[in-house]
């Protein structure tokens, strides 16, 4: 461990057990003390993922979401309390990370995510984990993730399964989410978790993986986690229970990161 390091007494004992990973060490805990890192959708996604991301010592957070917490939020999104109930998640999500980091820096927004909006919610961000609920959405944020050169994390949970990918569209050769999904789904067309129904732990456990991803993303090039996975698509089956992973091919003909 430099002596160098800008983190404090404080924050090295906070993360001591980061730091003594040689595969994160001093090094990679410096490097995410400095990643800004915007979470779009604070669901049962967006809720787990953001308390790991807190915990691994995150520096700087863009909380996004439009929506207000409801009482059948709580079986799954794990940072909100009766007390949030009828409040606006973003907000609510901040006050979640104040009470437990008041070292980190938080920006929210409570807009709907469009395609007109996207490119500056994502504009000068380290990583995008997006954990929204409908494809018009993931796509808006995947093409501006690739406009704006931002990796992006995507992640979907529903029932007994979910799905975490790592996305750089904008590198040569790396496949975009809409490679992956394609262009018939831009549209709001979703089924919901209201309707079909959610084990609380299938978020948690996938919400806690794209924790995990992210901080390999962010650690690339700095430290031996850092290995992105780009195209790597891992699908959770908590019924088995079990992980298969999926490799996504760059769709050559792509209108969001085809070369022209």
């Amino acid at each position: 461990m430099s002596l160098s390091t800008p983190l404090s007494p404080g924050r090295l004992d906070r993360f001591a057990r980061h730091i003594v990973l040689p595969e994160i060490g001093g090094a990679g805990q410096v490097a995410l003390s400095r990643r800004h890192v915007v979470v779009m959708g604070l669901g049962g996604i967006g809720s787990p993922a953001l308390q790991y991301l807190a915990g691994a010592g995150i520096g700087r957070f863009t909380l996004v979401d439009d929506d207000t917490v409801d009482a059948s939020n709580l079986q799954r999104q794990t940072i909100f309390t009766t007390r949030d109930v009828g409040h606006g998640k973003a907000t609510s999500a901040r006050r979640w990370l104040a009470n437990f980091d008041d070292s980190l820096a938080v920006e929210i927004t409570d807009a709907r995510v469009t395609a007109r909006n996207a490119a500056g919610i994502v504009a000068g961000a380290d990583l995008v984990l997006d954990g929204t609920d409908n494809f018009a959405t993931r796509l808006a944020v995947s093409d501006a993730c690739v406009a704006a050169r931002v990796p992006l994390l995507s992640a979907a949970v529903g029932r007994f399964q979910g799905q975490v990918g790592a996305f750089a569209g904008h590198l040569p050769d790396q496949p975009c989410y809409r490679c992956f999904v394609g262009d018939a789904f831009d549209a709001e067309d979703c089924d919901t978790c209201a309707e079909d129904g959610m084990l609380g732990a299938m978020a948690g456990w996938t919400g806690s993986f794209a924790a995990m991803q992210a901080v390999r993303v962010l650690l690339d090039g700095v430290s031996a986690f850092g290995r992105p996975q780009w195209g790597r698509l891992h699908l959770l089956d908590g019924m088995t229970p079990a992980m298969r992973t999926l490799t996504i091919a760059r769709d050559p003909a792509c209108r969001a990161c085809a070369t022209p």
